[in-house]
């Protein structure tokens, strides 16, 4: 009896090795090419000069196109909803890169919170992948760090608090970080086999992690 117990064991592991891998490298290949048209739709949009549309219609549009991908997700329209989420975050981009760059060290500024944001993520994913560690426990501490931050941007935009915008961006770094850990460890462990909600998340968590960066380079350079 042991005998076929083992081998539906190997087989059974087997196939969700193959899984896991096939969630990864679909996560990261789609993570690749949305990163890269986010960055090309930002481009055009910083070299146009378009106008930022402002808090609410980036809420609306980013939610809306969000739990649209929710509901193509297991489809091929979930792919093209996907391009349409990171490209309108590449658009609201670019005016912000815009407003760097009429600092007098504005590219510099923009040139560290990418090379950062690149050197975070990379080393928070080897990190994850390589000692292959459960990180299911931040789950508890991305719950409590998105209704915290959310507090401190409402008073932000009531209350005039001397540092809240530089505390908020910190608290990004580390939220967004928590997200990135977490995220990388649910595709490894099962806890997603969804590759484009994967990927969203961790383009999410990049996209934020870099907005903070460049916020707090900014502040530092006294511009």
């Amino acid at each position: 009896m042991r005998e076929p117990q083992n081998y539906q064991f190997e087989q059974s592991t087997r196939a969700v090795r193959t899984e896991v891998n096939s969630v990864l490298r679909n996560t990261y290949g789609l993570l690749a090419l949305t990163l890269a048209f986010s960055g090309l739709v930002a481009y055009f949009s910083q070299q146009m000069n378009m106008p930022h549309p402002g808090i609410m219609l980036t809420l609306i549009g980013f939610y809306g196109l969000f739990f649209l991908t929710m509901k193509l997700r297991n489809s091929a329209w979930g792919l093209l909803t996907t391009f349409a989420l990171t490209g309108f975050m590449g658009y609201t981009l670019g005016p912000i890169l815009n407003a760097y760059m009429g600092m007098a060290n504005g590219a510099s500024v923009i040139a560290s919170a990418f090379a950062m944001t690149a050197f975070v993520f990379t080393g928070l994913s080897a990190f994850v992948l390589i000692s292959r560690k459960d990180m299911s426990f931040l789950s508890s501490f991305i719950t409590v760090g998105f209704f915290v931050l959310l507090a401190a941007m409402v008073a932000g935009f009531v209350f005039e608090i001397s540092g809240l915008q530089l505390a908020i961006s910190a608290g990004f770094v580390l939220f967004s970080s928590a997200a990135i850990l977490y995220q990388t460890s649910a595709i490894i462990h099962g806890g997603e086999r969804n590759y484009i909600m994967a990927t969203i998340s961790l383009y999410v968590s990049i996209y934020n992690l870099f907005l903070s960066l460049l916020s707090i380079l900014g502040f530092a350079s006294n511009d």
